[in-house]
C-alpha cells in the first residue's frame, strides 16, 4: 500500500469549523490523474489540492506546482485552494509563496497578525469581462423573478482565471430565497461564457461587508469562493460598487452556517481594471494519511 499524507484546513476564516474546507495532499508524486480525481471524490470537499514537489531550482523559477480538483474535474484555478495550499507551504513563515497553477504563476503574500492566523493575499490574473446576461434568463436558474435583480448593475461574466457570472440580487430576502435549479443552470451555462454563477447583494449581514454572496454549483453550496470573489472585485471596481484599490469585505457561507470573510480589491485606471487581489486567513484543523494500492 502507498501512503499519501494530507492536511485539512478551513479557509477564509480565522476560526476552526467555519469558512471553506480544503484537503491538501503534501506530496502528490506517484499519483496518476485518475487517482487524484478519485482521492478528491473520496474527500468529498468542494476542492482538493495536490502539491507536486520538484527540484528546488525549478520551484524558485516557476513556483510550486499545485493541481486542483473538485469531486468531478480538475480546475485551472480556484481561490480558496490557492490560499490554503500556500498556507501549508509556509514551513518557515515565508512572506511570499509562488504557486505554479494551470493558469500560470500565482503569488501569495503573507503578513503576520500576532496570535491570529497569518493573512494571505493572492494576486489574480487581470480580469476579462464577458457577456452581459438578461435577468429574465437567469431568474429561472435561481428560482427568482427578473425584478429580483438589480436594474442598475449588469449581470456579467468576469474571469480572473475562472469565468463566473456576477449576478446582483436586490435584497437579502431574495438572495436567501434562492432555489437553485441545477438542470436549468446546466442547460444555460453550457451555451454561455460562464462556468458558474456568483450571486451577490449589496445589503449585508455584517455592516462592515460590501457584498453578501452565494455560489451554488454541482457540488452544492460553496462556503467561500475566492476565484469568484476576484471576479466580483473587478466587477465592483468597474461599476463603482467599490473604489479603485479599496479593500472591501465579501461575506459568504452564512446560509450554511460556515461564515467566511474574503477581502478583495481591484484597481481601475480609465476603463481598465487590473491588480485584482483576494485575501483572507486559513486554519489547520486536521492531518491524516490515505493508503491506496
Amino acid at each position: 500500500m502507498r501512503s499519501f499524507s494530507y492536511v485539512l484546513l478551513d479557509v477564509f476564516t480565522s476560526q476552526p469549523l467555519a469558512g471553506n474546507q480544503l484537503a491538501v495532499f503534501t506530496d502528490g508524486r506517484g499519483l496518476s490523474d485518475a487517482e487524484m480525481q478519485m482521492l478528491a471524490k473520496e474527500t468529498n470537499l468542494s476542492e482538493t489540492t495536490f502539491i507536486i514537489q520538484r527540484d528546488e531550482a525549478v520551484e524558485r523559477e516557476r513556483g510550486v506546482q499545485v493541481r486542483i480538483f473538485t469531486t468531478q474535474e480538475e480546475l485551472p484555478f480556484a481561490g480558496h485552494p490557492t490560499l490554503g495550499t500556500a498556507t501549508v507551504l509556509r514551513r518557515n513563515k515565508e512572506a511570499r509563496i509562488e504557486l505554479d497553477l494551470r493558469v500560470g504563476k500565482i503569488p501569495v503574500t503573507f503578513e503576520e497578525r500576532g496570535s491570529e492566523p497569518a493573512f494571505g493575499e493572492m494576486v489574480q490574473r487581470n480580469p476579462e469581462f464577458g457577456a452581459i446576461h438578461k435577468a429574465s434568463d437567469i431568474a429561472p436558474i435561481a428560482g427568482l423573478k427578473p425584478e429580483d435583480f438589480e436594474s442598475d448593475l449588469p449581470i456579467q461574466t468576469v474571469s480572473t482565471g475562472m469565468a463566473f457570472m456576477i449576478a446582483p440580487v436586490k435584497s437579502p430576502e431574495r438572495i436567501q430565497a434562492i432555489d437553485y435549479q441545477s438542470s436549468v443552470a446546466k442547460k444555460y451555462l453550457q451555451h454561455s461564457d460562464a462556468k458558474f454563477i456568483f450571486f451577490v447583494c449589496k445589503q449585508t449581514v455584517d455592516p462592515q461587508a460590501r457584498l453578501h454572496a452565494r455560489m451554488i454549483f454541482y457540488n452544492g453550496e460553496d462556503p467561500a469562493t475566492g476565484s469568484a470573489s476576484g471576479c466580483a472585485a473587478a466587477w465592483m471596481a468597474k461599476y463603482g460598487v467599490a473604489g479603485s484599490n479599496e479593500r472591501v469585505l465579501i461575506e459568504q457561507g452564512i446560509e450554511m452556517d460556515r461564515p467566511s470573510r474574503i477581502f478583495v480589491s481591484a484597481e481601475k485606471s480609465d476603463d481598465k481594471v487590473v491588480n485584482v487581489r483576494v485575501g483572507g486567513q486559513a486554519v489547520e484543523v486536521a492531518r491524516g494519511e490515505f493508503r491506496i494500492p
